[in-house]
């Protein structure tokens, strides 16, 4: 194998050496594109072999996973952040610059993958040969499509002994709307193919537009924080040159500051004397409040050669689940408020909110695209920022009309109490399910228990069969995908889009105990699952409260309607112990003593409710036979 432009600097090259782009001198020779794909397809292992191929990674220094730079990417074996690097490849001669973009494949991190579609001009839609066309696969075609972006279809994984290669590509080629043969078919573990792929991408993917000589247009399509030298925006250059050191003004915050280093991922961030039109880097922008560097925005120079017209940006995402994070000391209310600010850099889709609750104290309601979304978020905050949190039991954004008046709800416990309203609105969601042909009607039968409703079915092959269903998205976000997996031994696979807001019987379930309220424990079902919901609410909470001195009732109720009910018995003391024969009425009188004892810590006491308990009965992984 010939060895790459930059086989001779490769590990060896310290951060602050300028970039040599060997001969790279024009937008003609510059290739910007990523890689899509359903999770586990082998996105990051084609990344891998990319890096190896044009030698932007010694073998010393190469990994598995080399572009995953979170320990919790590698520990799953997922990717979560999308991650940009610039290879060097030479195509007959000719010495091309290719910037790549590796992005996630679950569908809770489909607003990444938007968001790094809008910086390329080209997208490999990379598919299991063993596996086939998944949900997620459809649904990031679409999206590249949407962007206008040049389609690169390829087939992995076709070294393995259940590969099907013949029959993927049809499926593929149907979908793209290309010949078969136009399928490229590669091993990502074996590197066969892949110097074939970056050839495809040189010759379909469209060099990208701009000119030298316009204002500088670059935007923001993700950022982070260094403690040192603030906020780092990731960039793609439109128009006009970004030079280091330069004067620069953020056009939709409307903050100028003096820029420190422009520079590019080679795969390491490497300084770089300017970054020219089409180039993907970052920019060291020298702000330190976190809050003033939004993702979307536009960065021009400051002064006579400012652009006047921003670029579009991206759509503002919208959270699906919603759930409220709490310290679990309450002095580290300071603390989660500054991780949020500055874990929102790096992940635009999380919103967030103050929220107090009477159980858990000061906390945040926060927005998440999907569970996996928020578990990803919490488990972050607790590692990369020391803290100990308490996540409330997720839920959906309902909408209370009540005349003409309607009233968006985060929190269940501001549903107002039946009667006070007149209807109550739920996101509803377009469901695309693709599985084998023999667990079909298994997950009909799953979606019509969740209240959905088919919208169409059609066949992809023989064997595979695509499905519609527009279901209610507080049915699916507790165990649905783990029931669908379950009941199609993991061959299935889920993709989901909003749909809108439907009117449904909704009410809200509160648990109280010894009489009080706990909000943290409330939650909005329908109607025909409340009882289902309260009656194993109660019967956990049985378990996980500790005897008092009195008894402890501990209900479940709609309004003021008690629908559910256990009893946690009092610790007794056997106050005649000490009686050892004697008149019956000195025992009657102790006994009488210990009763209205027993009636005043009736009246007078408090639950204590350890925090083990909130977490136990709050965590969604145990919360099994408790769903709304």
């Amino acid at each position: 194998m010939k060895p790459g432009p930059l086989a001779r600097h490769a590990g060896v090259r310290r951060l602050g050496a300028p970039y040599d782009r060997r001969g790279v001198t024009d937008t003609s020779r510059i290739r910007n594109f990523c890689i899509v794909a359903h999770i586990d397809h082998g996105k990051s292992t084609l990344a891998d072999r990319l890096l190896e191929i044009t030698h932007a990674v010694s073998e010393r220094d190469m990994r598995a996973q080399y572009l995953d730079k979170m320990d919790l990417e590698r520990e799953r074996g997922i990717t979560i952040k999308a991650q940009a690097v610039r290879l060097t490849h030479e195509v007959r001669g000719q010495v091309y610059e290719l910037n790549l973009i590796d992005t996630p494949g679950h569908v809770d991190f489909t607003y990444e993958v938007s968001r790094s579609l809008a910086a390329c001009e080209g997208a490999v839609l990379l598919v299991d040969a063993a596996q086939g066309i998944e949900a997620q696969t459809l649904a990031n075609f679409h999206l590249a499509r949407d962007a206008g972006l040049a389609i690169v279809p390829v087939l992995n994984k076709i070294d393995l002994p259940a590969a099907q290669p013949d029959e993927v590509a049809r499926e593929l080629a149907a979908v793209v709307g290309c010949d078969a043969a136009d399928v490229l078919r590669v091993s990502a573990k074996t590197g066969e193919g892949v110097t074939a792929l970056l050839e495809r991408v040189v010759e379909r993917v469209p060099a990208p537009g701009g000119a030298r000589e316009d204002p500088l247009r670059a935007l923001i399509f993700d950022s982070s924080f260094d403690p040192y030298r603030g906020v780092v925006a990731y960039v793609r250059v439109h128009d006009g040159v970004l030079p280091s050191r330069s004067r620069v003004r953020l056009m939709a915050a409307g903050i100028e500051s003096d820029a420190e280093e422009a520079g590019v991922f080679a795969p390491e961030p490497t300084p770089v004397p300017e970054l020219g039109p089409g180039e993907v880097g970052y920019l060291v922008t020298g702000l330190k409040d976190v809050h003033q560097v939004k993702v979307g925005d536009t960065i021009t120079l400051s002064g006579k050669g400012a652009a006047r017209e921003p670029l579009p940006g991206y759509r503002e995402p919208k959270p699906m689940v919603w759930s409220g994070l709490f310290p679990a000391e309450g002095g580290d209310y300071g603390d989660l408020r500054d991780a949020l600010d500055r874990l929102k850099l790096s992940d635009s889709a999380l919103h967030y909110e103050p929220e107090t609750s009477q159980a858990l104290g000061f906390g945040f309601r926060c927005g998440f695209l999907g569970l996996l979304h928020m578990d990803i978020v919490k488990e972050r905050l607790e590692r990369e920022f020391g803290l100990e949190l308490i996540a409330t039991a997720p839920n959906v954004e309902f909408h209370v009309v009540r005349g003409s008046e309607v009233t968006v709800v985060h929190n269940p416990s501001e549903m107002p109490p039946p009667g006070t309203f007149d209807v109550v609105r739920e996101p509803v969601v377009l469901a695309t399910i693709i599985t084998p042909s023999d667990y079909l009607g298994a997950v009909l039968e799953l979606c019509q228990s969740r209240r959905g409703e088919m919208l169409d079915l059609r066949y992809l092959s023989p064997d595979r069969a695509e499905v519609h269903y527009r279901l209610p998205l507080a049915e699916i976000i507790f165990d649905f995908f783990d029931q669908l997996k379950s009941r199609t031994r993991g061959y299935a696979s889920l993709d989901y889009e909003p749909w809108g807001y439907e009117e449904a019987d909704l009410v809200r379930v509160d648990v109280l105990l010894h009489g009080e309220p706990v909000d943290a424990f409330s939650s909005v079902v329908h109607r025909d699952k409340a009882y289902q919901y309260g009656r194993a609410m109660v019967e956990r909470l049985k378990e996980l409260i500790p005897r008092q001195l009195f008894d402890v009732a501990i209900q479940a109720a709609i309004g003021s309607r008690i629908i559910a009910r256990e009893t946690v018995k009092a610790k007794r003391k056997d106050v005649l112990a000490k009686c050892y024969g004697g008149d019956i009425t000195r025992k009657r009188k102790l006994l009488e003593q210990q009763k209205k004892g027993k009636a005043r810590l009736r009246r007078v006491g408090r639950v204590d409710v350890p925090q083990e308990a909130f977490i136990a009965a709050l965590r969604v992984d145990q919360r099994s036979g408790v769903r709304p």
